[in-house]
């Protein structure tokens, strides 16, 4: 039976074709390692390239899927760049380098080589105001921040959308209640929508436990693909949840389109300041304006009514000052935001007049106005 569903799988996959290349993923040797067990799960490595459709892995796990017996498929997507045998035969077919002489010791220097001009961003009127939620560290709640002011919004009747940028931890879709895969129709992704807000991740297209170890090109691509190749409609806003850091999703983000500003997460110990504040200034580098800090578990309300600063307090507000921004708010340490979250939930839906839900949608007002 194990051979008999191998092979079956392998004939199916002679017909998912990689739009690039013209051929299948099987005949251009994309796929490798097709495991099978008699429990009818499956397994296989698929090499994606730079240049490559991010969705060819979501069509190859669902053409797997269809066929009788499979109760299980796995599609470990492996960057092909980093590939070793990709490497090497792509080392093999290429011709050997001409022999240059060494240059004298003494030699003049040549000029400079001019400078490779970045990408020119692009508009994008029809998606409204797009605004990057970004952090310095991770576990700053920047997701749920997100998540919070999107649905808030959304609320006061506003068009939005939501752009799972985090392609290393793509968590919106757990945290707004969507799993499924969205559809495709005349080559256009729908996004699915959820609260009154439109979504689009990368959580929708791969497995819950594949990692995605890609570098900057792949990383460009899925984001530039999420812009253009989804049917957003008409928004009056975009929020974009950026990965933790200054890495390729921001400077992606940035050169792929104009944005109307940045909004910087951070909790109020120093430690997670002194993050938000490198990752506040990388937007300043490029020219985004940062539209203000948001300090997250300020802190703890106590039965009695006291407040508990367990990470600290002011951090915010120390960097606000410093980056000469306002504090849009302070969002109190509360259970049920997580719950929120695991649930799919968002607390300005599950409990709006919450001291937490109050602080967000004060926030999502603020932002507006700024």
């Amino acid at each position: 039976m194990t051979e008999s569903l191998t092979a079956r799988v392998e004939q199916t996959l002679l017909t998912v074709v990689n739009a690039r290349t013209g051929t299948s993923v099987l005949a251009s040797d994309q796929v490798r390692d097709v495991a099978t067990s008699t429990a009818g799960r499956v397994q296989l490595t698929l090499l994606l390239g730079a240049n490559d459709d991010p969705t060819l892995a979501r069509d190859v796990r669902q053409a797997v899927e269809a066929l009788d017996g499979v109760t299980d498929v796995r599609v470990n997507v492996v960057d092909a760049a980093t590939d070793p045998r990709a490497q090497h035969g792509a080392a093999a077919a290429a011709p050997p380098a001409p022999k240059r002489a060494p240059l004298p010791m003494m030699a003049e220097p040549a000029a400079a080589p001019r400078p490779v001009p970045a990408p020119t961003p692009s508009a994008f009127p029809a998606l409204g105001k797009i605004i990057a939620i970004s952090s310095g560290k991770g576990g700053v709640g920047k997701s749920t921040v997100t998540v919070n002011l999107a649905v808030a919004l959304a609320k006061l009747g506003r068009h939005v959308g939501l752009l799972d940028a985090d392609i290393y931890g793509p968590n919106v879709p757990r945290m707004m209640g969507v799993m499924t895969a969205p559809p495709v129709e005349n080559e256009k992704i729908v996004p699915p929508e959820a609260h009154g807000v439109k979504l689009m991740s990368l959580g929708f297209m791969i497995e819950r436990d594949q990692p995605a170890i890609w570098r900057g090109p792949i990383v460009m691509k899925i984001i530039n693909q999420f812009l253009r190749d989804v049917r957003w409609g008409r928004l009056d806003y975009l929020f974009v949840d950026m990965p933790p850091g200054t890495g390729d999703a921001q400077l992606s983000l940035v050169q792929a389109a104009h944005l109307a500003g940045a909004v910087i997460v951070t909790t109020p110990q120093e430690v997670a300041v002194g993050d938000a504040l490198r990752g506040a200034k990388m937007f300043e580098r490029v020219g985004v304006p940062v539209l203000g800090v948001v300090e997250n578990m300020s802190w703890f309300e106590l039965a009695n009514g006291d407040k508990m600063p367990i990470f600290g307090s002011g951090g915010g507000a120390r960097l606000a000052l410093e980056l000469g921004v306002p504090l849009l708010g302070e969002i109190p340490l509360w259970q049920p935001v997580r719950e929120g979250g695991d649930s799919g939930t968002p607390i300005v839906i599950s409990a709006p007049d919450s001291p937490a839900a109050r602080a967000m949608t004060a926030v999502a007002e603020m932002l507006e106005r700024r």
